[in-house]
């Protein structure tokens, strides 16, 4: 394995033309501080947090009707309260721009791309939040979005929210029950459903599924019905005042009754909630997060503006569908005014380069995607920068697991070598990142560039210290303003103490794995509670995919522990490519590669071969899941997978 070294440096003209440059001159006018490097800002933003975070609410340029009379009432958690006394609405921030600048580029299969300008979405925007008030929708009222990644989708929500209204998206792949254990929880009142979506090539109809659905939650008293494919840029907004609460379904067209020129935004507090996330559910019911409006905010335009470098004229985007948090952290670069791109339907269909294609054409600047998509690329020896023209490509954002430091090698010699390679990793919890990109110091193989401002982020072993250049446990010691502001129906706050504060009383414990190295980089070895035991030594999961997953025979990989003689034993469970069989020869090889390449405490008990790996509809692998059926426990919830049929297989594996 290649030591670990920097890959990229940026240039002067780069850190002097980057946002955090900026961000550096405004910190010496309005504070009148001085900082010699990142690590000295960091130290400040997690030490002088209320100056840091105030420091962020100005920078930003956060709209608000009422300012703030205190920052931060008490340094604890969970209970701290951020910017008490404002009023400020969520969806007035994201629609500050109303000029001709494109706001959203959507691509869907086969089907032209739609442009939206900025003056076009605040105009669609305003005519259908004045359609959900005539459908009665009010402030605290729910609406669901059962959508595809299309403009409609952002449409809706900025409306929802400019009446302070919460929403809460899943994507069309859910399964009926993923659906009911996720928006029967919270019951909408309104649920926005997608006619036909198409996928692979092939148009899928939902009308049976939402009718159903529609049958298991009563409180949805509105059907809003997407149709599958219109160009928003030429639909007409009505002047009619008719009535269109007589019916129990309508089409998204009846909401766009425009009876004014200008939008009303509801003026709330700061921690007023906006959205309600999901957990995968993968081990029981999924818990129902609610995010404010202000810790989003604030959070966004760090992590945009600062940590991503993203400028008016970008183009970014996330291959994400609605059911992963980066929808929402995409719809965020409104804020900034950039442009979005789009995506909906398979990224490898019809051809597998697709989305590079769109780079070129779009002159995309940020590319968010996946490691396993990435590595599709590489496990072909295909080569981006030698069939297309990436010069408009600034920086590939990858999150959703750890990126392996193979990749970061691929990258740099296949896409583009003066490029700001951001592995990113946070989570639904916090809805952004505790660690992420940085495009004013070097890119590390196999590290994550640094620690986001104010999140004081640590990694603590067995013994509870602090420590540095050893894998830990994540942890955040000090509160932040997008933490969930409650978990829904959870009135005396017991489920959210036990999801973060349980291990550690007043410190949010994540559940990753990680090691924070000796140049302030950040490694996380995966879920925290899926760490391999065996002998008593702690194996983060993703040390073995890194080394499995880059053999050639290889295709996927599944690492779980099974308890064994008062012991745990490591199983490993390949799928393999096209004409490999397992055999005792690959077995060796595999053993042999990773005893030479980790350690021989990586070394797996048993091999076995499976025909699919489970993973959640956002694309994570189900190790927890599959660590139950072997030890002999029930799996309580399947329907979160993307793919539950996959468990299956492994019940025969419980007498290994």
């Amino acid at each position: 394995m290649r030591k670990s070294q920097p890959l990229w440096i940026p240039t002067e003209d780069r850190i002097r033309s980057s946002n955090f440059s900026k961000y550096y001159d405004f910190i010496r006018k309005e504070y009148k501080l001085l900082f010699k490097d990142y690590n000295e800002l960091h130290k400040w933003s997690v030490s002088e947090m209320e100056l840091f975070w105030e420091s962020i609410w100005k920078f930003g340029g956060i709209i608000h009707s009422n300012l703030y009379t205190k920052i931060l009432d008490k340094r604890i958690m969970p209970g701290a309260k951020w910017f008490e006394g404002a009023r400020l609405n969520f969806a007035e921030n994201l629609l500050r721009y109303q000029d001709d600048h494109t706001a959203i580029i959507s691509s869907r299969e086969d089907k032209p791309d739609v442009l939206l300008t900025y003056k076009e979405l605040y105009e669609l925007v305003t005519a259908c939040s004045e359609g959900l008030k005539k459908l009665g929708l009010k402030k605290g009222d729910r609406v669901a979005g059962f959508v595809t990644n299309i403009p409609e989708t952002i449409v809706a929500m900025l409306a929802v929210t400019s009446i302070g209204a919460l929403w809460t998206s899943c994507s069309p792949d859910f399964g009926i029950q993923g659906v009911i254990d996720r928006f029967g929880q919270v019951k909408p009142k309104i649920l926005l459903a997608i006619e036909e979506y198409q996928y692979n090539g092939r148009i899928i109809n939902s009308r049976e599924k939402i009718e159903e659905i529609v049958h298991l939650i009563p409180e949805i008293e509105k059907i809003v019905w997407i149709p599958f494919y219109q160009d928003l840029s030429i639909v007409s907004i009505a002047n009619s005042k008719s009535d269109i609460n007589l019916s129990k379904t309508l089409y998204f067209n009846d909401l766009l009754l425009n009876t004014s020129n200008n939008i009303e935004f509801e003026q709330l507090p700061f921690d007023h909630p906006v959205y309600i996330m999901y957990s995968s559910g993968t081990t029981g019911l999924p818990k129902c997060m609610v995010h404010g409006a202000g810790g989003t905010l604030l959070q966004h335009i760090k992590e945009h503006f600062l940590h991503t470098d993203l400028k008016r004229g970008d183009v970014i985007t996330y291959y994400t569908t609605c059911g992963w948090m980066m929808w929402n952290w995409l719809v965020s670069s409104l804020q900034v005014g950039a442009t979005i791109y789009l995506y909906d339907g398979n990224p490898i269909y019809p051809d597998t380069d697709i989305l590079w294609k769109k780079i070129q054409k779009n002159r995309i600047s940020i590319f968010g995607t996946s490691p396993k998509y990435l590595s599709i690329f590489a496990k072909q020896g295909f080569s981006p920068k030698s069939s297309y023209n990436l010069s408009s490509l600034k920086a590939i954002l990858s999150t959703g697991s750890p990126l392996p430091e193979e990749t970061f090698y691929w990258v740099y010699e296949n896409i583009k070598t003066d490029l700001q390679l951001s592995s990113i990793s946070g989570g639904t919890d916090i809805i952004s990142c505790f660690m992420l990109g940085n495009p004013t110091i070097p890119v590390c193989a196999g590290e994550i560039q640094c620690r986001g401002l104010g999140m004081k982020v640590e990694a603590f072993n067995e013994k509870g210290n602090s420590v540095v250049g050893e894998k830990g446990e994540l942890v955040c010691t000090e509160p932040f303003p997008s933490m969930p502001v409650y978990f829904w129906d959870d009135e005396n706050g017991e489920k959210y103490r036990k999801a973060y504060f349980e291990k550690y009383p007043g410190i949010w414990t994540h559940g990753d794995y990680i090691e924070i190295t000796n140049n302030s980089g950040i490694k996380v070895y995966g879920r925290s509670d899926a760490t391999l035991n065996p002998g008593g030594v702690r194996i983060g999961t993703t040390e073995i995919y890194r080394i499995v997953e880059e053999m050639e025979e290889i295709h996927d990989s599944l690492a779980v522990g099974k308890k064994w003689n008062g012991d745990e034993k490591v199983i490993l469970f390949v799928t393999l490519n096209e004409g490999i069989e397992l055999d005792q020869t690959l077995v060796e090889k595999i053993k042999s590669e990773l005893k030479s390449k980790a350690t021989p405490r990586h070394v797996p008990s048993e091999i076995m071969e499976v025909k699919e790996i489970p993973r959640t509809i956002s694309g994570k692998k189900v190790e927890i899941a599959v660590s139950k059926i072997l030890n002999g426990e029930e799996v309580d919830n399947k329907d979160a997978l993307a793919n539950p049929h996959a468990l299956d297989q492994f019940y025969q594996f419980r007498k290994i």
